[in-house]
């Protein structure tokens, strides 16, 4: 199975500036409604994606990319395996599927993400 970019997420100290920003450069749309402390991010076509709010124990904003697998746990033990390290477990997101995350061996956070329930 191909493992294509599905989702991007952009964590941010200032919402209404990064949206605005983006809005601006791209003209992407976004959903503050959809999701409660998340905006959906339309970028007219897939991947579509989301911005949130930077947690207080993140080191900097960032972007964060997701690449689409059919085992997130195998992935999980092969990219550990290999020298990666854990950072996100497989972790449910109601209606959409399971995500998680890992940093490879240079220190690169990557996303993983299961669609379906």
């Amino acid at each position: 199975m191909p493992n294509p970019l599905c989702h991007f997420e952009l964590m941010t100290d200032d919402a209404a500036r990064c949206k605005a920003f983006y809005g601006a450069v791209f003209d992407w749309k976004f959903d503050d409604a959809a999701m409660p402390g998340y905006t959906i991010v339309h970028t007219g076509q897939d991947p579509g994606g989301g911005l949130f709010a930077r947690p207080k124990d993140a080191p900097h904003a960032c972007m964060n990319v997701y690449f689409t697998v059919s085992d997130i746990d195998k992935t999980l033990a092969k990219a550990a395996k290999l020298g990666g390290k854990v950072l996100v477990p497989n972790t449910p997101i109601p209606s959409v599927g399971h995500f998680a995350m890992f940093a490879d061996p240079e220190g690169i956070v990557i996303g993983i993400m299961r669609p379906g329930a």
